[in-house]
């Protein structure tokens, strides 16, 4: 087997690993719901719906799972218990297939320009910096040229933090005092990867939610100060959210949509928790793209989403 064949092979064991907890709790749950049935009716669709919403994937998504069940219900007249997990099968893919965007395949960038510039939002605790840091990993691993610019200049330790991180993977960090103007250190970060020939940059941002104005302005000044240096700037607004806190995790994308146009997901911490269904969600009902998701602590345990991959491990040794 190559070394390729051997790291994919590692990234669906960590992935399979990582969903553990999440499938263990649903199909523990789907099957007793199942219990004694013989046929998917309308009681089985009811204790259907209370295992996914439970499960975190959320109420509307939940809603159109159900009515896709209940169509091929009345199509086929008669559905076993037993066909119930390959058809929540195939809809949830199906779900997931319809959120437009392509799944990213590779840590390449695109090939037209650079840098290319990803500005990092979400709150305080959802695991952002630590995100940022094994992007940075992942990317230098690939091969990329990486420069960090530490925006979030309000909290101390935001700053020392994404230094750490910048030590460790051994990527340049553009920071200035606490306090400062976050645009500032945006457009100081941008120059310095201009003038490095740096291949991405990764931008953090202050997690502050508690008022919106505030921070809608400030993201604002942020990309208009980037455009000025790099006009296709940002290239990408990634949101990282802590997929451990299940439907509050949908909440922070809601209420950061509102605010800033989002254009991917990270998900985090998905490891440690069994409401993974809160990716399903989250990607139906916000039509912005999962891209990444973190699935451990170590460095390639931030991997990029494939649908695919992620539906075969939630549904492993499942019949």
């Amino acid at each position: 087997m190559s070394i390729f064949g051997l790291f994919n092979k590692k990234k669906k064991e960590t992935l399979d690993h990582g969903l553990e907890k999440t499938k263990q709790s649903v199909f523990g749950k789907l099957a007793r719901a199942v219990a004694g049935k013989s046929k998917v009716d309308d009681d089985v669709l009811d204790n259907l719906e209370e295992v996914l919403i439970s499960s975190d994937v959320g109420v509307d998504t939940t809603v159109k799972i159900i009515n896709r069940i209940e169509a091929r219900v009345a199509r086929d007249k008669y559905v076993s218990t037993s066909e119930l997990n390959n058809i929540l099968r195939e809809e949830i893919a199906s779900l997931l297939e319809e959120n437009n965007a392509a799944d990213v395949s590779s840590w390449e960038l695109p090939a037209d320009h650079k840098p290319y510039v990803v500005l990092v939002v979400g709150v305080n605790g959802v695991g952002k910096t630590t995100t940022i840091g094994k992007l940075a990993w992942q990317f230098k691993n690939a091969g990329k040229k990486v420069v960090l610019g530490a925006a979030d200049t309000f909290r101390a330790a935001a700053v020392e933090q994404i230094q750490i991180w910048g030590d460790r993977v051994g990527v340049p960090v553009v920071k200035q005092q606490m306090g400062a103007d976050p645009a500032s250190v945006a457009f100081d970060t941008l120059q310095s990867a201009v003038a490095s020939k740096a291949d991405v940059v990764l931008i953090d941002t202050a997690g502050r939610l508690h008022n919106k104005v505030g921070l809608m302005n400030e993201l604002k000044k942020i990309k208009e100060v980037m455009k000025k240096v790099v006009p296709t700037a940002p290239d990408e607004v990634l949101l990282v959210l802590d997929g451990s806190t299940g439907q509050n995790a949908f909440e922070q994308a809601k209420q950061f949509s509102a605010v800033t146009p989002i254009t991917s997901l990270a998900v985090t911490k998905l490891d440690g928790t069994a409401k993974g269904g809160v990716v399903i969600g989250i990607s139906d009902q916000l039509k912005v793209p999962v891209k990444y998701i973190g699935l451990g602590e170590q460095m390639e345990d931030l991997q990029l989403f494939n649908r695919k991959e992620f539906v075969d491990s939630l549904f492993a040794g499942q019949k």
